[in-house]
């Protein structure tokens, strides 16, 4: 799909005001396919933020409905500085998502270091970022190149760590396994994609089990600014995986230094911490990444010795699974300028079933890849009108 030039686009950030009722929300497809459940998503998704925006929701992006007044985007994955730059897009308000100078950004593989061996090293890569996360990441490699990743997954082994492998660029959990020896390892390296990976790499980390894994964020649409902390669930999908089920957050006001006057419990503050301190440190390393939802899944609980362990597992600078959900929270507080606190969740469901009532449904029915699937989001509970 051809960009228009930088002059053909007119994003919010440049053209007056917010509420221009010329301007309008469009979908920004950069992946090379998507689930009928994921284009559901989408649509409700744009729909919600126009709305939010006072715009209209006009569709998928194209050339020719991309001439309609101030634009907002909503890109499927994590944009280019360069596609950016040609889409007009200069701000965190021009888009619901992020920006990044080279595609491994984006993914995973930021995460952890490379070998000091390497055979594949991407042009950009930070080797001090690796260095100034290691206190808030878990144990682990990326790597580029398979051969790389069977000798830091042996190197994980070595020490008596399960290994887990994640696929750079894949979401919500899919496409990954678990080692427990070199045997399993070799079973799953084989698996692997090589040219995937040599694009967007591969994650080797200690496998905690148990585990609970926290949702960090913050999410900001025009005027509207909002942070969140909360957990995720898993839940078998029709193939007997274990996959991303939903999240349950608990929103207020503000950034992600708000957050840390109202979490009391010793844990969840080290989680934020370890969250913080990674955004810090990308920002440091990649100073032209911008982003309005910037979400940081945290992962806490043991390793095989027993010991506890703390770190983030990955970023999300674009849509995602709790995004219906982190909407309710900024449609609740839009229309209530007085609200400062709200919880809301988010579900994945693999069947049809019949949502709570008050649910926001973004998709129920029979998916062709996914299977039977129900997808909604709610509000649980929120502060009265004095913010208690």
């Amino acid at each position: 799909m051809p960009a228009p030039s930088a002059q053909s686009t007119r994003p919010a950030s440049q053209s007056g005001t917010r509420h221009d009722p010329g301007g309008c929300v469009l979908e920004l497809l950069r992946r090379t396919s998507r689930s009928e459940h994921e284009a559901a998503t989408g649509r409700w998704v744009g729909e919600r933020l126009a709305t939010l925006l006072g715009f209209r929701y006009a569709g998928l992006y194209s050339p020719e409905n991309a001439v309609c007044g101030p634009i907002y985007l909503i890109p499927d994955r994590t944009l280019l500085v360069d596609e950016a730059r040609a889409l007009g897009i200069a701000t965190a308000r021009d888009l619901l998502g992020g920006v990044v100078p080279h595609d491994f950004v984006g993914t995973k593989a930021i995460t952890h270091p490379l070998l000091d061996d390497a055979r594949a090293i991407p042009p950009g890569w930070s080797h001090g970022l690796a260095r100034a996360i290691a206190d808030v990441t878990l144990p682990g490699w990326s790597a580029f190149d398979l051969d790389d990743a069977a000798q830091a997954g042996r190197a994980l082994l070595a020490q008596g760590l399960p290994v887990r492998i994640k696929p750079g660029d894949v979401m919500g959990g899919h496409g990954q396994s678990v080692a427990k020896n070199e045997k399993e390892l070799d079973v799953a390296i084989a698996g692997l994609d090589r040219a995937a990976i040599g694009r967007a790499g591969v994650v080797l980390e200690l496998n905690l089990k148990p585990v609970k894994t926290y949702s960090v964020g913050v999410l900001e649409v025009g005027p509207h600014r909002m942070a969140y902390f909360g957990t995720q669930r898993l839940v078998q999908n029709h193939e007997g995986a274990a996959v991303y089920g939903g999240s349950s957050l608990a929103c207020l006001r503000g950034g992600l230094d708000e957050l840390t006057h109202a979490l009391s419990e010793e844990a969840e503050r080290r989680v934020l911490q370890c969250a913080m301190r990674y955004d810090e440190e990308v920002q440091r390393a990649y100073p032209q990444v911008f982003a309005s939802r910037r979400n940081y899944d945290v992962a806490l609980g043991v390793d095989p010795s027993g010991m506890p362990r703390c770190g983030v597992l990955e970023q999300s600078w674009r849509i995602g699974g709790a995004t219906p959900a982190e909407l309710l929270a900024l449609e609740a507080m839009h229309l209530d300028n007085r609200l400062q606190r709200i919880q809301v969740s988010t579900h994945e469901v693999y069947d049809i079933v019949d949502p709570p009532l008050g649910a926001q449904v973004s998709f129920r029915g029979d998916d062709p890849a996914a299977g039977r699937m129900t997808k909604y989001a709610i509000v649980d509970t929120q502060d009265d009108p004095h913010g208690r």
